[in-house]
């Protein structure tokens, strides 16, 4: 499950915003799936958890998004991040026609439990 992390400048649109919610999990889903984790285009709770906070008052950067990616390391993932992180920027922009914006994605040899509804 990856865990998906949008920072955003106060100028960003919250119609901007509504659209990452609604493009990210499809985007990240892609950009992440694996023959371990394989991705079937039927995200179910839990499959995507974003997590949207403004820039405070402290924090420093310079792009109007910074979208931050953990996903469960595997070696298939690693192999090819960048490609990944790439493909992953250009569906972002393409979907909601943000120009000034960052892609992190991170790897880390992680577990997961989630308990059944």
């Amino acid at each position: 499950m990856p865990l998906v992390e949008i920072t955003y400048a106060p100028h960003v649109a919250e119609s901007t915003l509504r659209e990452l919610a609604s493009a990210l999990p499809h985007l990240v889903s892609k950009a992440v799936e694996c023959p371990e984790e394989p991705y079937d285009g039927d995200l179910q709770p839990g499959d995507v958890d974003l997590r949207f906070r403004p820039y405070g008052p402290l924090d420093r950067g310079g792009l109007d998004v910074v979208i931050e990616v953990r996903s469960k390391w595997f070696e298939s993932r690693a192999a090819n991040r960048q490609e990944r992180v790439d493909l992953l920027h250009e569906g972002i922009a393409g979907a909601t026609g943000l120009d000034d914006f960052g892609v992190y994605l991170a790897l880390p040899v992680a577990a997961w439990s989630q308990g059944e509804d």
